[in-house]
């Protein structure tokens, strides 16, 4: 089972199950749950090999799915909304399509039901190669990764999964089913059938991830699906735009 943070607020909207993308855990969306914890309970998860969740030797996105079909089965009632960015944004297409009776609406934040040709091993790489040895605290650790990675955003948000409380530190990322399995993560399954619900595919304007040649892709598997666009916003657009990124989530969730 996948290890999840849940933030209630009191309303009685259907609960929104939020699956973070590659390298992220459920706490790198800890702020925009609790700003839409005011309509119902939204729970975070940990995806497999990442975060506490458990350590597998794949990373495909049909078992990704049922990950998170088991995940609203057990704490969301059999039936939720969900919303998933980047790699967590392909697995909540593939439940989608693969258990359509678990998803009220889809929100898929910045990406499509393609394969892109990039790679991300150079972050693995990048985390392989930081020294742990004696870290005590984040800034030493900053300043280690510096001499391995120049941009100091990627390195914010990675360093966010470095464990500096265990003994030694440690990456709370399965690096080598990541390394292994990268393929099939910036890849997409060959998954028959469609999802017939609400789906609103949300980009930043600023991204490269969705573009006017996916638009046929994701009109063949989700025949009612919307695109929009936040202002200002690149790929992290929940970090980038988090105001304007929640407003359209709740709009489209809060629709008749």
């Amino acid at each position: 089972m996948l290890h999840r943070i849940v933030t209630a607020g009191g309303g009685a909207a259907p609960p929104l199950v939020i699956a973070h993308g590659l390298f992220g855990s459920a706490r790198n969306w800890g702020a925009f749950a609790r700003t839409l914890s005011d309509r119902g309970p939204v729970v975070s998860v940990d995806m497999r090999n990442h975060g506490d969740s458990p350590r597998t030797p794949t990373h495909r996105y049909p078992d990704l799915a049922g990950d998170l079909a088991a995940t609203i089965v057990a704490a969301a009632g059999g039936r939720a909304d969900v919303l998933g960015h980047s790699m967590g944004g392909k697995a909540a297409m593939a439940l989608a399509l693969l258990h359509p009776g678990r998803v009220r609406r889809l929100v898929v934040a910045d990406i499509a039901p393609v394969a892109y040709d990039h790679d991300q091993r150079r972050f693995i790489d990048a985390m392989r190669a930081l020294d742990l040895a004696g870290l005590a605290t984040r800034a030493e650790a900053d300043r280690r990764f510096a001499a391995i990675l120049p941009e100091a955003g990627v390195r914010a948000f990675l360093l966010q999964s470095l464990d500096l409380h265990a003994s030694p530190p440690r990456w709370r990322l399965n690096l080598d089913t990541l390394d292994a399995e990268m393929a099939h993560i910036t890849g997409w399954p060959d998954i028959a059938g469609r999802f017939e619900g609400p789906a609103l595919f949300l980009a930043g304007a600023e991204s490269a991830y969705v573009r006017p040649e996916h638009r046929p892709a994701i009109s063949a598997r989700f025949p009612a699906a919307r695109i929009a666009r936040i202002p200002g916003a690149g790929h992290w657009l929940h970090a980038d735009r988090p105001a304007a990124t929640a407003a359209a989530v709740r709009a489209f969730l809060d629709a008749p």
